[in-house]
């Protein structure tokens, strides 16, 4: 069964919560960290991309960066502009996206969870990715960021969750640049976290939603710390790591797409008659083609959106894998006709996430960038949850989560 643990939560002073909040590390290069950093000292951006403090030309793996984010991190904490509790709470953290708010419990999730598999994940991890966290959980001695859970619904709990966001004023409470509202509440009752703590330890899965790499990345700097450590109990902070847990209802995934640079030496003509063995294609012209359905998707090329549906036979339904629309795109199109066989590693293919809009894709192409343009419609959450449950891996780029959560709110230190 799942563990959920209260813990000191290290976070900024109510006045300073809105600029010290940033978004996660993985969602902006550094150019862009720099420009959203730019007068604003507060920014959590110092410390999870701390490469924006130093030469430009700087390796963003260099131990220079690393010793930067403890630097910073250090720096933060003396100027009192992040402040650890004085006791064990656990937190809800909202987030509201066009007119619809969602709620999830902030507490530390267990490494053990992690290494037996009662924490699900549904992507592959690289190790140098895997690596590059690491070393920045060590250097910090932190989790400066959430990841991002989901567990099954359950009524009873999500309605203490409920009850308390209706009754208590939350700490935090502001919109950021991006029009998504963040609203951040302690649980300082102690009864209510044990409730909390009780009914979640008969949840017997939760399952990685977002930040499949910073999951792993903490669980291994927590064993690694463990296996140091002879006088060992379990009880010890590094043993759990900070996550944000949504019930699964709750939670909304959007289209992830592909662009791709050529068509793999063919003529556009010659590509949609290929296209033909596979699908249905119908034009459509210039107006935008969103997929409505499953099996179903959408392409620009030379300047025309396109309609794809895909024949009768040729995909599995009866697969949790084979039944996703991108394993039929690249079964079908991404490996026989434009040779892209690694989507991890092809240099020919780009994702785009579908918050960015459809205009995205066909702009990219306009541009003379990328040559056509895919779009997908989303997994929903119970083919995430299908394929978790059957120890199955999904392709490269197939979930995307909106809203992200916002990184700085809470940490949670390893002692």
């Amino acid at each position: 069964m799942a563990i959920l643990k209260p813990f000191k939560g290290v976070r900024p002073p109510e006045k300073l919560a809105s600029k010290v909040a940033s978004r996660p590390y993985d969602v902006l290069n550094s150019e862009e960290a720099r420009k959203e950093a730019q007068g604003n000292e507060y920014s959590l951006l110092h410390i999870i991309k701390p490469e924006i403090d130093l030469a430009e030309d700087i390796d963003i793996h260099s131990e220079a960066v690393y010793a930067k984010a403890k630097e910073n991190f250090d720096m933060f904490q003396e100027k009192g502009w992040l402040l650890q509790d004085n006791k064990d709470y656990l937190y809800i953290y909202g987030q509201t996206m066009f007119g619809k708010t969602q709620y999830g419990i902030v507490g530390s999730a267990s490494v053990d969870d992690y290494l037996n598999g009662v924490i699900k994940k549904h992507e592959l991890t690289r190790p140098d990715k895997e690596e590059d966290r690491m070393k920045h959980v060590r250097v910090n001695n932190a989790n400066i960021e959430p990841v991002f859970f989901a567990y099954p619904a359950f009524e009873e709990l999500d309605n203490i969750i409920k009850d308390y966001v209706v009754n208590n004023v939350p700490v935090y409470d502001f919109v950021a640049d991006d029009g998504v509202g963040h609203h951040f509440w302690v649980i300082r009752e102690q009864d209510i976290n044990n409730k909390i703590v009780s009914l979640f330890g008969t949840i017997p899965y939760t399952y990685v939603a977002d930040g499949h790499h910073r999951t792993a990345a903490a669980a291994l700097v927590g064993k690694e710390k463990r296996e140091a450590n002879p006088n060992h109990t379990g009880d010890e902070e590094y043993n759990f790591f900070l996550a944000v847990h949504f019930p699964d209802d709750q939670l909304t995934i959007i289209d992830y797409n592909r662009v791709v640079k050529d068509l793999n030496g063919m003529k556009p003509a010659e590509f949609i008659e290929k296209l033909k063995e596979k699908f249905d294609v119908n034009e459509i012209g210039k107006d935008i083609y969103k997929p409505d359905r499953l099996h179903n998707f959408g392409m620009y090329l030379e300047g025309k959106w396109y309609s794809l549906t895909s024949k009768e036979g040729t995909y599995n339904d009866n697969d949790p894998i084979g039944i996703l629309d991108v394993t039929i795109l690249s079964e079908h199109v991404l490996g026989p006709l434009l040779g892209i066989e690694d989507l991890r590693r092809s240099q020919k293919i780009d994702f785009v996430g579908g918050i960015r809009g459809l205009e995205e894709l066909s702009r990219r192409v306009d541009s003379g960038e990328m040559k056509v343009a895919f779009a997908l419609y989303p997994v929903s959450m119970k083919q995430l949850i299908d394929i978790a449950d059957s120890g199955n891996i999904m392709p490269p780029k197939t979930t995307w989560f909106e809203p992200k959560l916002r990184s700085g709110l809470v940490i949670h230190k390893l002692d």
